[in-house]
């Protein structure tokens, strides 16, 4: 019994790799069964997915494989039925579940009338980064990806909305072929890189054209933010649609504390357009906090510095603003190869300028422009 209480308290500490919540929590561990220094584990999955059972598979031999008197762990899989399914979507929705539920076959099928989800972005814990450019075409996109990755890989849990419900490319960029996962009614994004993504590229085919007015994309922006299953997160990026159109007023209803960064290119021409997402977010009342110029150079085999779009668009941009110019992003083969091939510079290339400079941005987003609130959850105004 002692090695029994052992391994499952053992289990308690091993996460669902998707979900990132104790299987023990989630009621995955349907048996554990002690012969000797042999133990056998049946875990229920409430995803399915071969890459999901072998992470899975290799947490918990190596966390039974460290308890005293365990020499070797067999574990083995099922996938949940309805019953179980609804269970876990409470679980991630934070609701108790009802243990006296009667759960039989007609109960599982029977309708439901969908409860009003909460906007889980509404407090301080999670900082919200609204990357918006003036036009279309100066790698906005791209920008979001590597930034988001960037951010990822300083260690913080970072979710990714591409909002751009016309022009979706950040599951390409990210190299994501697989649908969100269902839990019931709740939707899990894939991650990849570190980042959790959801995209309207998940819902539509890539050659397949998005014409909703403005209604639906309001609602659906609206399912993006509250029927996914984010977990915790410390930030929200949201690739933008260019422009200043329904979108916008519908992240800032949303997210009304979204921090908006401005990309654009060195040209005046586009250094004018990009200022109109600026005053659109002043207009809504968002804080735009910094300029990224974006091929800002292309850099020759003979070493030097060719400004293909001319120069200073960005910095002009930023001091019209007052707000400072986070970088100036090189343009290299590299950068649109890997938002091609699912593999962005800053995992492909990591030591290339380009991303070099994404990880610049995320560390001034994560240090000198980090909000100076402190958020403490215990503490109450009565």
């Amino acid at each position: 019994m002692a090695l029994d209480a052992a391994v499952r308290a053992a289990l308690a500490g091993v996460e669902e790799p998707e979900l990132r919540r104790s299987v023990a929590e989630l009621g995955m561990v349907e048996s554990v069964e002690t012969k000797g220094r042999k133990v056998r584990v049946t875990l229920a999955l409430p995803l399915p997915g071969d890459d999901t059972r072998a992470e899975l598979r290799l947490r918990v031999i190596d966390s039974l494989v460290a308890v005293e008197g365990v020499d070797r762990v067999d574990v083995e899989f099922r996938d949940m039925d309805d019953a179980e399914l609804r269970t876990v979507g409470e679980i991630l929705k934070g609701v108790t579940p009802n243990p006296l539920r009667v759960l039989d076959a007609s109960t599982a099928a029977a309708p439901r009338a969908p409860a009003p989800r909460p906007n889980p972005f509404t407090d301080t814990r999670t900082r919200v980064l609204a990357v918006a450019s003036g036009k279309g075409g100066v790698g906005k996109s791209s920008v979001t990806t590597n930034v988001s990755i960037a951010l990822a890989q300083r260690g913080k849990r970072v979710a990714a909305v591409d909002a751009d419900v016309w022009g979706f490319s950040m599951p390409r960029m990210l190299g994501v072929s697989r649908p969100p996962g269902l839990i019931d009614d709740v939707i899990v994004p894939p991650d990849a890189f570190g980042v959790r993504l959801i995209s309207m590229g998940f819902f539509a085919r890539e050659d397949q054209a998005v014409i909703w007015r403005g209604p639906m994309l309001h609602k659906a922006l609206e399912q993006f933010i509250t029927d996914v299953y984010w977990g915790e997160t410390d930030y929200l990026v949201i690739d933008m649609p260019p422009g200043t159109g329904d979108v916008s007023l519908s992240i800032s209803q949303f997210l009304p504390r979204a921090e908006v960064i401005v990309v654009t290119t060195p040209q005046p021409a586009a250094q004018r357009v990009a200022q109109r997402a600026a005053a659109m977010a002043e207009k809504v009342e968002l804080d735009v906090i910094g300029v990224i110029e974006n091929m800002s150079w292309f850099r020759g085999d003979d070493g030097k510095r060719y400004e293909i779009f001319g120069s200073g668009g960005g910095e002009e941009l930023a001091h019209d603003l007052g707000v400072p110019l986070l970088a100036q992003i090189p343009l290299v083969p590299a950068l649109r190869e890997g938002g091609d091939d699912g593999r962005p510079i800053v995992v492909a290339h990591p030591d290339d300028e380009a991303a070099v400079a994404f990880r610049s941005i995320a560390e001034t987003l994560d240090t000198s422009l980090a909000p100076k609130r402190i958020y403490n959850p215990e503490l109450r105004l009565n």
